[in-house]
């Protein structure tokens, strides 16, 4: 608009400039130069809108030849007009396409996320063995990093850090799709033996580990160095998953006698199918090897010989929640059986025996309310029975000297969670046997927190 303005002041001291003296005075109607002006000016100011409502300056100029034109100057005056006019677009156009960017801003996304968990205990035990009766513990402080590497990679890690120190929980390299359906992880992690052993301690819908778990693997459940390869596919409606995972063979309760380091192999199957729209079934089966090489006896004598032990294991989850209403109701039954097929040498010199401890456990949790869930669990554990069982070198979670011997265990809980990030959990306990121990009522209180984009990851 202000370029037009200009023009137009330009045209009318040109036309004032050419005017004969006098004619300011003098109406000559029909003036031949007077006419040329106007038709000049007319021509402006139609470029200048052609030029604001977007038509080339290119169809206008043809647009005026049809008026021929008789004076150099005012030619002169046009073409100069419409130079600044698509000086001034394009200098418009330049301002608004001009953007700022600075890299360093997006520094901060190579970083990995960052998590961190704490979870504590305090717990009241009543028996006629227990030395403890009530204590406090903060049994886990987890510093959880994971970071998308690239979009095929990723890595994960969480390092616990508890009153007696900090240790590498978990730290491992995952490869999607190195092949068609399979993904490849290199690193340590807890192994797929079942479904919990998977867990981290504090994502457990109960306090700790199911006891046949933990007596066939110990506290911490499976958790070794290597390699993994897993592969899940759709068919005919249910879809299976097989992982396969070669790892260090340092567990020290099924392979404490492994002094050569030879790998241990584990193969977990899965199979899952929706059996309504709210309603599933998961059934799996995980099949472990190892191997023994060494054998303390008694009289302090080491006997070399490389003995398997084999550990089977079977899980079965059915869930029912409805799509209306998952976030405040569902029922979920979960069950797994561990049966162990080991060779050893017996501790007493009489050779090669064979053990076959067992244990289950199964549970029911249900979501009441959006915030509280309450769970069901009963544990059974059932070791082997030797008259060797006393003898130094043999772990009494496999072997035991009363005949008939177990250990069984029921437990109630109750959880609430104040958000996502903070639940709080109480709950109560009997354990009972013979030959494991004395009868023991335990009353728990939990209280687990996150801080951070990862929550309660279960792994």
């Amino acid at each position: 608009m202000r370029v037009k303005m200009l023009l137009f002041l330009a045209v009318l001291f040109a036309a004032s400039m050419l005017a004969p003296p006098g004619s300011a005075q003098q109406e000559v109607p029909g003036s031949g130069e007077l006419q040329e002006l106007r038709l000049q000016l007319q021509d402006v100011l139609e470029r200048m809108d052609a030029l604001e409502e977007g038509r080339s300056t290119e169809a206008v100029a043809a647009a005026s030849k049809e008026r021929p034109a008789t004076n150099d100057d005012l030619n002169a005056l046009r073409r100069a007009a419409a130079d600044e006019a698509d000086k001034e677009t394009a200098a418009e156009d330049q301002l608004e396409e001009t953007t700022f960017k600075s890299g360093n801003l997006g520094l901060q996304a190579l970083n990995p996320e960052i998590s961190v968990t704490g979870d504590m205990l305090e717990f009241m035990r009543e028996g006629d063995d227990v030395e403890t009766t009530s204590d406090v513990v903060f049994r886990g402080l987890g510093f959880h990093l994971e970071a998308y590497l690239d979009p095929y990679s990723r890595f994960k890690a969480a390092v616990p850090v508890d009153e007696g120190g900090a240790e590498l929980g978990e730290a491992y390299f995952t490869r999607y799709g190195i092949l068609p359906g399979i993904n490849v992880t290199l690193g340590k992690f807890r192994q797929q033996f079942g479904v919990v052993n998977r867990w981290h301690k504090h994502a457990l819908d109960w306090f700790d580990f199911p006891l046949a778990l933990r007596m066939v693997f110990g506290p911490g459940g499976l958790n070794q160095t290597g390699l993994s390869l897993d592969w899940n596919g759709g068919i005919g409606g249910t879809v299976h998953e097989l992982i396969v995972q070669a790892t260090d063979g340092d567990n020290p309760r099924i392979l404490g006698q492994n002094t050569k380091n030879r790998p241990s192999v584990l193969a977990h199957y899965k199979a899952y199918r929706d059996l309504s729209a709210g309603t599933y079934v998961e059934i799996g089966g995980t099949g472990f090897v190892g191997w023994n090489d060494a054998w303390q006896l008694s009289d302090a004598t080491t006997i070399s010989e490389t003995l398997v032990s084999l550990v089977y294991g079977i899980d079965l989850t059915v869930a029912w929640e409805p799509l209306d209403r998952m976030r405040y109701r569902n029922v979920e039954w979960r069950s797994e059986v561990y049966i162990v097929d080991m060779d050893i040498q017996a501790p007493d010199g009489s050779g090669r025996d064979r053990l076959h401890p067992w244990g289950l456990y199964t549970s029911l949790q249900s979501r009441m309310t959006r915030t509280i869930d309450i769970g069901l669990r009963f544990d059974y554990y059932q070791p082997e029975t030797r008259l060797y069982a006393a003898v130094p070198g043999l772990p009494l979670s496999q072997v035991v000297a009363t005949d008939q011997a177990y250990r069984q265990q029921s437990a109630a809980f109750l959880t609430w969670s104040q958000s996502p990030f903070v639940k709080f959990r109480v709950g109560y306990s009997y354990a009972s046997g013979r030959g494991t121990g004395a009868d023991e009522h335990t009353v728990g209180l939990q209280i687990v927190f996150a801080a951070g984009p990862h929550k309660h990851e279960r792994y």
